[in-house]
């Protein structure tokens, strides 16, 4: 068995699916099997041979390679989702729904009209999602997103200068806390340590595992201690370099942890 990871729109979250007896490369689209229906997707990866028993769970299927006539039909799905898009604005408006909608995706064989929003509190949409389908004569899914979500969607430009982690590269978001920042010795000011979202810097699990490492044998600010015949009161720890600094006799005397004899 031959397994495939599949994307569903640029720098989207990997699927796996079986691709049976087809020969199939990277960077070719594919109409694949999906619980919504058909999807139209790109492969950009083969599951190597060894890493096949990871894949423990039953796979759906790799259907065929597209045509141009499945590309012509995918490119009127996106036209037809953007009016899509449009209704759901217009309709939520006129319902006085607080709503606000990023996107909207016809699977590949419109038998589901998925649409992405934001929202302050749950909102009762019963009434929209009526609407929508008697207009659209599919089923209808609205999915409340949370903010993190909502910038891997939209996407931007960092603190950094680069484009979003979530956006560019990372599929799994995962959960940061304000420990992190604190390993890191990071002044812990929102508008440093915030990303575009509002939420904690994904990044900042990164180096996490390295800073708790190099902690180790450090002591705390504000701990008293006695080192190479120094005694003082830790005011300042450089993790990465495994230095301290303490106050000693009305000075600042910096102290290394590099030799562990010590």
């Amino acid at each position: 068995m031959k397994v495939y990871g599949v994307v569903f729109n640029d720098n989207g979250k990997v699927y796996y699916f079986k691709g049976n007896d087809l020969v199939i490369h990277n960077n070719v689209c594919v109409i694949v099997e999906t619980e919504k229906g058909l999807q139209y997707g790109k492969v950009v990866l083969e599951v190597p041979e060894e890493k096949l028993n990871n894949f423990k769970d039953e796979l759906k299927s790799i259907i065929r390679l597209t045509t141009k006539e499945d590309y012509l039909q995918y490119m009127k799905n996106l036209k037809e989702a953007e009016e899509a898009l449009k209704d759901a604005k217009r309709i939520s408006k006129e319902l006085g729904l607080e709503m606000n909608f990023l996107s909207a995706t016809f699977t590949f064989d419109k038998k589901q009209l998925l649409y992405n929003f934001t929202a302050l509190e749950r909102i009762d949409f019963r009434e929209l999602a009526r609407k929508l389908a008697n207009i659209y004569k599919t089923r209808i899914e609205l999915r409340q997103i949370g903010a993190r979500d909502k910038a891997a969607l939209v996407g931007g430009i960092g603190t950094c200068g680069k484009e979003l982690c979530c956006k560019q590269f990372l599929k799994n978001l995962e959960s940061v806390s304000i420990n992190m920042a604190k390993n890191q010795n990071l002044a812990l000011n929102p508008a440093k340590i915030n990303g575009n979202c509002g939420r904690l810097l994904c990044c900042l699990n990164y180096e996490d595992d390295v800073y708790i490492e190099a902690q180790k044998g450090l002591p705390s600010i504000g701990e008293t201690i006695t080192k190479d015949g120094t005694k003082g009161e830790v005011v300042a720890v450089d993790v990465l370099r495994r230095k301290v600094k303490v106050a000693h006799d009305n000075d600042f005397i910096e102290l290394d942890y590099n030799d562990e004899s010590n």
